[in-house]
């Protein structure tokens, strides 16, 4: 019985990890690749426009730390008064940290 008890909330776990890591890559896919791209290259034309990140840069990768790109997700990025990044404030804390750890993936 507690083989049974375990492997259901292993499997439940996994289910529920895999379902952060789909949800984090459709939020990518829907927000963040008009500008960053599918591929995190941030080669679009809004994105070069804007001046995207290339996340597959091992340097970019390197200095990305994740509170600072919570904060940039949560609340925007503004330079000189003007927006390059709205805010995700609709976003949940827990799927704004799947995001994160998604831009990572990238590297």
């Amino acid at each position: 019985m507690k083989k049974i008890i375990l492997f259901t909330t292993l499997f439940g776990l996994a289910m529920a990890l895999n379902a952060s890591a789909d949800d984090a890559k459709d939020n990518w896919s829907n927000m963040c690749a008009k500008c960053h791209g599918d591929d995190g290259k941030g080669q679009t034309k809004m994105g070069q426009r804007l001046g995207a990140r290339d996340y597959t840069d091992p340097q970019v990768q390197a200095s990305l730390k994740d509170d600072e790109a919570f904060k940039a997700i949560k609340e925007g990025l503004k330079k000189d008064d003007k927006t390059l990044m709205k805010a995700y404030d609709t976003l949940s804390d827990d799927q704004i940290k799947a995001l994160v750890a998604y831009m990572h993936t990238f590297k």
